[in-house]
């Protein structure tokens, strides 16, 4: 985990989220929407409002999906748009 990611700016929300996507990385799970979803405890709306500002920063990418379930991997972090 990159301790960078708490000196974006970013709402407390994509930082929970970006933990979250850690910690599957971390256990070789896929970081899916569905994967996502099972351990987030806010609403799906702010979930997706996460990996919203998750991509814009280019934290986040995604890189299938099929409507209902998404596949996304996280970037290096010299990649990260940090302003």
């Amino acid at each position: 985990m990159n301790q960078k990611i708490f000196k974006m700016g970013l709402s407390t929300e994509a930082v929970s989220l970006y933990l979250i996507c850690y910690s599957l990385y971390d256990d070789q799970v896929t970081i899916s929407s569905r994967n996502l979803m099972d351990r987030w405890n806010a609403s799906h709306d702010a979930m997706d409002a996460s990996v919203q500002e998750l991509i814009h920063r280019n934290i986040l990418q995604k890189i299938i999906s099929d409507g209902k379930n998404s596949i996304y991997k996280m970037t290096d972090d010299a990649d990260w748009i940090t302003d």
